[in-house]
């Protein structure tokens, strides 16, 4: 016996009010209980919005916690060093913990189980050695350098250094949960399993008396990742060699290296360009303004979590749909709804966000309030990506990744030279209002950019029309 959300809209609400709520209630049922790739695709985006939901709330808590243990100084440390590090570790991994949500559904469907195996292999091994380089060169460094920064940074950065090389792992085993549609793989392990790891270690510590600083934290941080990723690594890549015949891996690094470092690019601008703000806070300004900038934009990560579950779900079905050669109007379809999906329940996140905006904050300690009149600036640029839905996804899983990587550079030279400006001068309102632009500039040249190369807007067009949607049970 399944529950239908059509009848239950039926049953609960009045006649005028349930006929209205009819065509989302049976677009619902067709996502939930539907046949084929659409059907399924809002069942892993459904997925992946609960986990980055209860993971938002999570991480939102846990990062108060910290914050009301360490106090904004020592929590401002700690912030800047284990977001320098999750950057680390996603550039480190060269794009292949991307690559592989293209590679993997093609080997698929040309059941070509050598292939499939070969970057299996080779991709876990690329994204723990290279990360692991990174990881030992940053300790070096931090060391040999140690005289040129104040000496509150040293060890934690050279502590945080070594989770590098498991969080690019971490970050491959996502992908590749990502390219098999296994959302609740994809996400829990790093958005669930690690964050409560690192605020129940850092608790422990406490517990044992050690010193309510950065550096405890960080260790903590570096312990939850080790334990995050053997989990991973027990069960993702199994699972999927599980089904898969005996045969010898086929290793072809040049074509693997020539989609992913593209890739890789894309994926580096768009990290700096999401964390931009928070490095230059903490490059121009004190801690104490860190830890508070860091508090708001961790409130609308609660916002955010909207565009990454939608574009989490639908990357390999972009991949499957423009590998065949009738579908260009079913991917525009899918593309021009996959904005719909973005948009209009980041639009009600962002509005959630700011009546509850000062409640929130005040969570992290009293001068953490200051924080609250950015949040209007940040949440007027994350409705502007909103718009274009995952386009960026959309140009990097087809082949045009060259051209985003180019639009990302640009992007974040934007960010980074509004924030040398605007900083100094009028402080955190700065890296807001440089942010703000910056992802509003990104957003109309994605939207360009796709119309260039598919012949069709990726843009939100007005309210969504729940009157066109499938009845539940046909096949899209």
């Amino acid at each position: 016996m399944r529950l239908s959300a059509e009848l239950t809209a039926e049953r609960i609400l009045p006649a005028r009010l349930g006929a209205a709520a009819r065509p989302f209630a049976q677009k619902l049922d067709h996502i939930l209980y539907g046949e084929g790739e659409k059907a399924r695709a809002g069942r892993v985006a459904l997925t992946t919005f609960a986990v980055r939901l209860a993971a938002a709330v999570l991480a939102y808590f846990s990062q108060v916690l910290l914050a009301r243990w360490m106090g904004s100084f020592e929590y401002g440390v700690f912030t800047f060093v284990w977001v320098t590090m999750i950057i680390l570790g996603n550039l480190a991994c060269l794009g292949f913990h991307t690559a592989i949500i293209r590679f993997a559904p093609q080997y698929q469907e040309e059941q070509d189980n050598s292939r499939l195996k070969g970057i299996l292999r080779f991709g876990q091994w690329m994204s723990f050695l290279l990360p692991l380089f990174v990881g030992l060169a940053g300790m070096a460094i931090v060391w040999a350098s140690r005289g040129l920064m104040d000496g509150y940074w040293v060890l934690p950065f050279i502590v945080a250094f070594a989770s590098v090389p498991f969080l690019g792992l971490s970050d491959f085993h996502q992908g590749l949960a990502r390219s098999q549609g296994w959302g609740l793989l994809s996400m829990v392990p790093t958005f669930l399993i690690r964050p409560f790891f690192i605020v129940a270690g850092t608790a422990l510590a406490l517990w044992l008396g050690m010193e309510p600083v950065a550096l405890t934290a960080v260790g903590a941080a570096v312990i939850a990742t080790f334990l995050a990723t053997a989990i991973q690594q027990a069960i993702v890549p199994r699972r999927l060699l599980g089904g898969i015949q005996t045969s010898v891996p086929r290793y072809e690094p040049r074509l693997w290296f020539g989609v992913a470092l593209p890739i890789f690019l894309v994926e580096g601008f768009f990290a700096l360009l999401t964390n931009a703000d928070v490095l230059m806070v903490g490059l121009v300004l004190q801690p104490q303004d860190v830890a508070v900038y860091f508090a708001t934009v961790k409130t609308i990560v609660l916002v955010h979590f909207v565009y990454f579950a939608v574009k989490a779900a639908v990357a390999q079905r972009y991949v499957r749909l423009a590998s065949r050669a009738d579908s260009a109007e079913e991917l525009a379809a899918f593309a021009r709804e996959t904005v719909v999906w973005t948009f209009w329940p980041s639009l009600l996140m962002s509005a959630i966000v700011l009546a509850m905006g000062p409640f929130l904050l005040a969570l992290f300690g009293e001068n953490f309030i200051q924080g609250y009149p950015l949040l209007f600036v940040l949440l007027a640029g994350v409705c502007c990506r909103a718009a274009v839905g995952p386009a960026e996804s959309l140009l990097s899983m087809t082949g045009h990744q060259n051209i985003c990587a180019t639009l990302y550079a640009a992007v974040l030279a934007v960010n980074i030279a509004l924030n040398i400006i605007l900083l100094p001068i009028i402080g955190l309102w700065g890296a807001a209002i440089a942010t703000a632009i910056a992802i509003a500039f990104e957003a109309c040249m994605l939207a360009y950019v796709v119309r260039d190369r598919f012949g069709f807007w990726m843009v939100v067009q007005g309210l969504p029309n729940f009157r066109t949607v499938m009845p539940p049970g046909t096949q899209p």
